[in-house]
């Protein structure tokens, strides 16, 4: 007999209720909006126009990764834990892909280098 799990709630969440938690907390901490949504188009491939029609639009977190033009190759760098998880360990997709946005984010809050938040040597 197949088992159908529940989405998780914040699946359905609208983007748009967490997106100024992600700006506040970089701002709290010395940086600006202009780098989360840095950060947020790095991993997501949206352009300013697209990410903020996705807030105008209060697109779902499923959504909003499922509508990415283009997931960057090098998230499956991100590493490390974010709300006790290790998000490399995270199997399932959209998930994951929040997670890697979480961490993002939290590394631009603590301070972390522009370069070493892309995986890049290009800021």
């Amino acid at each position: 007999m197949a088992t159908t799990e529940t989405p998780h709630p914040i699946y359905a969440m609208p983007f748009a209720e967490v997106y100024p938690h992600y700006v506040a907390k970089a701002e709290k901490k010395g940086r600006t909006k202009r780098d989360v949504d840095k950060a947020i188009r790095w991993l997501t491939g949206y352009s300013q126009r697209q990410l903020m029609a996705q807030v105008r639009k209060r697109t779902s977190f499923e959504d909003f990764f499922d509508e990415a033009p283009e997931m960057n190759s090098n998230r499956s760098l991100i590493t490390g834990v974010i709300c006790g998880v290790r998000v490399e360990n995270i199997e399932e997709r959209t998930m994951r892909e929040i997670r890697y946005m979480d961490k993002l984010v939290d590394e631009l809050a603590r301070g972390k280098a522009m370069d070493k938040v892309l995986r890049s040597a290009e800021t």
